[in-house]
């Protein structure tokens, strides 16, 4: 396990309160059935001043969202750097794992083995790894993708914003609507502008 010291100082939940999310933070590294003696660089996912009672959360640079009050002493707390507090242990960054979609025309299987052998001549033969990989054709369909709110207006009122346009059906299970709203997709229809011209 990779960690690294730093001085830091745990703060109450006052000094959280004031903080905002560029606010970068430590809370403790635990993840699912793993607990780590250690803490974890991350932010909060709200301004504190948001947080009324309950507690905090942060989320890590790993991606796991953590739940603190910061008074309680029989938690790790949340902690900021500074020269002036004590050592702490924080875990290191291994890397970054990326999710990829790629999208190839026409792609084929000798396509996909090109890129996989141009990535690891890029990055390294040992680096680059797949762990999944899902082949799926995609349709020669252009969609409309918009989003209203989840629960319908008794008005029957149309209430929806253009989230994208002129994109591929397969890209929809990669993105997620705004909070409150769902998504509507739609064939893409063009845009004609019948205004007379003299």
């Amino acid at each position: 396990m990779n960690t690294e010291k730093v001085t830091a100082r745990r703060l109450t939940a006052e000094q959280v309160a004031e903080l905002g999310l560029q606010d970068g933070i430590f809370v403790s590294a635990e993840m699912d059935d793993l607990p780590l003696d250690c803490f974890a660089p991350a932010f909060l996912t709200e301004p504190g001043k948001n947080f009324e009672g309950g507690s905090f959360v942060a989320r890590t640079i790993f991606g796991k969202e953590i739940h603190v009050l910061p008074d309680n002493a029989e938690e790790r707390g949340i902690w900021v750097a500074d020269k002036t507090g004590e050592e702490i242990e924080v875990l290191r960054s291994a890397g970054v794992l990326l999710n990829l979609a790629l999208f190839v025309p026409d792609g084929g299987a000798a396509s996909l083995d090109s890129l996989y052998a141009a990535a690891r001549d890029a990055f390294g033969a040992g680096i680059v790894q797949r762990w999944s990989e899902e082949t799926v054709a995609v349709p020669d369909v252009k969609i409309d993708l918009y989003e209203e709110p989840a629960r319908g207006r008794k008005n029957g009122a149309q209430n929806r914003d253009r989230r994208a346009l002129d994109i591929y059906p397969t890209r929809v299970r990669f993105l997620e609507p705004s909070e409150g709203w769902k998504f509507v997709v739609e064939p893409h229809k063009e845009v004609v502008d019948d205004t007379p011209t003299i």
